[in-house]
């Protein structure tokens, strides 16, 4: 039987919101931790502390995911904003729903 897992698309971003970092996880609760904690010290999020949740879309299947993962990543900093204004027009950090899951 073949099991078909979820996926999220997210954007991370700083305190003062300058780097924007679109991933992709099947677990969004998990991959925010990592970023919170810096799981993975010498990564970009690490690096550059982005930690803040601002963005995320479920989809049915991580094929879907990546895909839009991917056209998220090809597109400028003014189409990512526009994502997470519509989204987020607060800029609230949506961790606190999400460790709640």
């Amino acid at each position: 039987m073949l099991i078909v897992k979820g996926g999220y698309v997210y954007i991370v971003t700083n305190k003062n919101h300058t780097v924007l970092y679109t991933g992709v996880t099947n677990n969004l609760k998990k991959r925010i931790e990592q970023h919170r904690t810096k799981f993975y010290p010498e990564s970009f999020t690490a690096r550059y502390n982005c930690s803040k949740l601002v963005f995320y879309i479920t989809f049915p299947n991580i094929a879907a995911a990546i895909a839009e993962e991917k056209r998220i990543k090809a597109g400028n900093r003014k189409q990512k904003l526009k994502l997470i204004q519509n989204m987020n027009p607060e800029w609230k950090d949506l961790w606190e729903e999400v460790k709640e899951w």
